[in-house]
């Protein structure tokens, strides 16, 4: 997927289809191709999916907040032209769906969330001290799943890597702490978007209590739940996730 890459201004996207716009949002140190069976199953449905590289680590360190990233995708979405768009979004992703969401309610058709942050994020910026031990990283890779197979070596160099990035890692941090800053458990209730929330029975960084709370202060949600997964549906049961996405999308008429 990466070398499939559209790069226009700032701006570099993967995109593919055609039809609603559907814009996904990747997690903190989730790469585009986490998304792949998303695009390869939704870009045959009438669906044009759009997945930006969002700034993360290249933010200026002031701007490295939930805040910023939002107000990036509104640009992003006024960059390519769109009225309405359908955004999905996995962990920091999703926080960033929702905060765009309640800054620009009328630009968001519908919204899925999974594994989002918003409401609890202890588990996004901690446990790093011992990020030169290599099998420390593997460990906390690996528990992001239900199936520590899913954590394959290319995802736990890649982490790896990124928590040994000195400026990568203040960016984590700060990142984190803007993940606390900004829960959204007052705006929530305010927010009427058509809400699809999937969720792994066993997630571990945001466990099942918060897509509970989730959806009892989102006015329009619905809650599915996938069985033996954990932090990344899309990734894990891919299937099963996009299965879920695809009713929920034609039920509603998107």
């Amino acid at each position: 997927m990466t070398h499939r890459l559209k790069k226009e201004g700032i701006y570099s996207y993967f995109e593919e289809g055609e039809g609603t716009p559907i814009i996904v949002l990747h997690g903190l140190m989730g790469g585009l191709s986490n998304f792949t069976a998303v695009s390869n199953f939704f870009s045959k449905k009438d669906y044009r999916i759009i997945i930006p590289e969002l700034p993360i680590y290249t933010m200026s360190l002031i701007k490295t907040n939930v805040k910023s990233f939002a107000n990036y995708l509104h640009d992003f979405i006024e960059f390519k032209g769109f009225k309405e768009v359908i955004l999905l979004g996995n962990s920091l992703g999703g926080h960033i769906g929702l905060y765009h969401t309640k800054l620009f309610p009328k630009s968001v058709k519908a919204l899925i969330i999974t594994g989002s942050s918003g409401l609890y994020e202890s588990a996004m910026g901690s446990g790093y001290t011992k990020r030169s031990d290599y099998e420390v990283i593997k460990k906390k890779a690996q528990d992001v799943f239900y199936d520590p197979e899913v954590a394959t070596k290319e995802i736990v160099d890649e982490v790896y890597a990124t928590v040994n990035d000195r400026n990568k890692l203040i960016k984590t941090l700060a990142i984190a702490k803007s993940a606390i800053r900004h829960n959204m458990a007052k705006d929530l209730p305010h927010m009427h978007v058509p809400t699809c929330i999937i969720w792994g029975k066993n997630d571990n960084v945001t466990p099942p209590e918060v897509a509970e709370e989730f959806n009892d202060l989102l006015p329009d949600s619905e809650l599915f739940w996938i069985d033996k997964c954990g932090h990344a549906a899309m990734m894990e049961h891919p299937d099963e996730f996009n299965s879920i996405l695809d009713s929920w999308l034609q039920k509603r008429g998107f």
